[in-house]
């Protein structure tokens, strides 16, 4: 397991959130965001519909990877969302998305954005990991599950 307590804070975990659709995720992503890394909400939001206009960050089996590169932001971090009911997403299979693992970079981060991405994609490709984290019955098991910690037990 890589754990990813560098990137994902406590307050930055939902799980059986609802959205109508990408947009609306997207702003959901980013009041998680702007709470959790005192981020503006709508400049998230915008930069990752932006983002996602390029082409669909769903890379099939029901999970997605949205990113955005975030003006004054310092560091990587990250926000991961447990959908329900699942959100049409253009991925590649067009199965609907349930696992969201935003990724949130500083706009100088060039190799650090493309190897935390590597990070996340390698981590969500492991279809136990995924299935462990759609057990996840609330953000303290999932943020256990995130951070290293338990991820045997939590789901």
């Amino acid at each position: 397991m890589v754990p990813f307590n560098d990137i994902v804070s406590a307050d930055a975990l939902a799980t059986s959130l609802s959205a109508n659709g990408k947009k609306q995720l997207f702003q959901k992503i980013a009041a998680l965001a702007a709470c959790a890394y005192d981020l503006d909400a709508d400049t998230v939001g915008d930069a990752l519909f932006e983002r996602e206009r390029l082409g669909s960050t769903g890379f099939g089996g029901g999970v997605a990877i949205p990113h955005a590169k975030i003006p004054d932001l310092t560091k990587m971090c990250a926000v991961v969302a447990l959908l329900d009911p699942a959100v049409p997403f253009d991925a590649v299979d067009d199965a609907p998305v349930d696992v969201v693992f935003a990724l949130l970079s500083p706009v100088d981060s060039g190799a650090e954005h493309l190897k935390t991405l590597a990070r996340v994609s390698r981590f969500l490709r492991d279809e136990g990991q995924v299935a462990r984290l759609r057990g996840a019955g609330s953000t303290a098991a999932l943020h256990a599950l995130l951070a290293g910690g338990g991820t045997r037990d939590a789901a």
